[in-house]
């Protein structure tokens, strides 16, 4: 028996052929379903309903003989939804096209012909992890926090990129972390890690830019003794201390030319030679890459090797720039003043009016270094327990908003709500005052913004 209309679920069905939409409307039918025949049509309907999951066929018109079409629907998808959980129905012969679709951020891949019981086991798994993971956002935005150790935020920016460590981490595979200096990088390294098989064992960070280029081989590899002047004893390197564990190479477009072939070696090889010895001595490390710098160009311009890019590119994860995240600049703000507040022994417990729109309309072009540098120059120079935009010595700027109503909407309900709540610390009363509203009008607002 299907459930009341208002109880459905809603699925998005992306299918040009007309029987197949038949049978598969059939399949859901306790189902709110949705039917686009092509890519233009899903995207609107998408936008509409924002349906948790969609099945999606590869394809589509005006090119059904080929993945072209569907592969560009998914990427439409997942950037304007970034939780949808998208089901690819695929012939036999397009096993590869969902492979691929599936290292894009497909959920899953169903093989035609459709047996209803198995797609809609598929289907309402789907529909169960998408409500999970609804649930602990909803978790980690009362709390301030993402689900993962050491990242603070909860915009679809921050939560994709958790979604995407979450996959990554229980892997071997090498990664490369892309973002702007000030990002975070090493915090998702070592989120990488901590949720990986080889948490218990070490996690070595070397910042490949940091260390003269005559001492980073010793630093990497280790020596014998003898092996150059100075070297008056045996000395292992930063990869043999990382055997069984994780080995972070930051800043890697900074690598010079030499080393580059001895890391693409010990890639491929996973064995290392100490400078000044001939034994090969295996290693067994997981590699995290990171740069802030373009590797397709320095590979362009011949500076970075194309194989050792391929070799460390097995998976990237691109690390949003706090300007681009949405919502998540206050929260961030707030956070890192209660750890310095706390740090200094200052009784400073809020950020001032003036402050909030500051930091909301700055591009912070130093992420969230410099948001943290800002704080604790403000911290300490604050005079009264609050922290002013004088103290943080910031200026306004102009900031674009979305289109979308909702998104409007739902973003100046948050950043009017936290930033009362931050004005007030946290005093509920004191809030609703300032918002204009009574305290169970703020209550449930707080509720349906996922706020405590």
């Amino acid at each position: 028996m299907s459930r009341s209309r208002q109880d459905q679920k809603t699925l998005l069905i992306v299918e040009d052929d007309a029987g197949l939409q038949s049978q598969l409307k059939w399949c859901f039918d306790g189902y709110k379903v949705l039917i686009a025949n092509d890519r233009e049509e899903a995207i609107t309907l998408l936008r509409r309903y924002e349906p948790p999951v969609v099945l999606l066929d590869l394809g589509l018109p005006p090119d059904p003989e080929n993945a072209t079409e569907g592969l560009a629907a998914l990427d439409d998808i997942l950037s304007l939804i970034p939780g949808t959980k998208v089901v690819i129905v695929t012939g036999n012969d397009e096993r590869e096209n969902a492979i691929k679709a599936i290292a894009k951020g497909a959920y899953d891949y169903y093989q035609k012909p459709v047996d209803a019981e198995v797609l809609g086991l598929i289907v309402s798994r789907a529909f169960y992890l998408y409500e999970l993971e609804e649930e602990n956002q909803l978790l980690a935005k009362g709390r301030g926090i993402s689900a993962i150790k050491g990242i603070v935020g909860t915009s679809p920016q921050v939560m994709k990129m958790c979604r995407t460590i979450e996959k990554v981490a229980p892997t071997n595979v090498t990664t490369l972390l892309l973002g702007e200096s000030g990002t975070g990088k090493e915090v998702v390294a070592r989120a990488l890690h901590e949720l990986s098989t080889r948490k218990s064992s070490a996690f070595v960070a070397i910042n490949c830019g940091a260390i003269p280029e005559n001492l980073l081989e010793s630093e990497l590899f280790g020596y014998e003794k003898g092996a150059f002047t100075g070297a008056n004893k045996q000395a292992k390197g930063k990869v043999e201390y990382a055997d069984g564990g994780t080995l972070f190479l930051d800043e890697m477009g900074d690598l010079p030319a030499s080393l580059q072939v001895k890391l693409l070696r010990f890639l491929q090889e996973r064995v290392i030679e100490r400078i000044g010895g001939r034994n090969e001595i295996a290693v067994d490390v997981r590699v995290i890459c990171a740069t802030n710098q373009n590797l397709d160009g320095l590979v362009e311009q011949g500076v970075f090797r194309e194989d050792l890019f391929y070799r460390i590119n097995e998976i990237t994860i691109n690390i949003p720039p706090l300007r681009k995240r949405d919502g998540d600049q206050v929260l961030l703000a707030n956070f890192i003043l209660a750890r310095f507040a706390k740090e200094y022994s200052r009784n400073i417990s809020s950020i001032s009016e003036d402050a909030l729109s500051a930091i909301e309309a700055y591009s912070w072009p130093g992420n969230v270094r410099e948001m943290e540098n800002k704080i604790k120059r403000a911290v300490i120079m604050a005079e009264g327990n609050q922290i002013t935009a004088e103290d943080m010595e910031l200026a306004s700027e102009s900031k674009s908003v979305p289109l979308n109503l909702r998104e409007v909407r739902d973003q100046a309900e948050y950043t009017a709500v936290t930033r009362a709540l931050s004005a007030s610390g946290d005093n509920v009363s004191q809030a609703a005052e300032v918002l204009g509203v009574s305290r169970p009008t703020l209550y449930a607002l707080m509720a349906k913004l996922g706020l405590k």
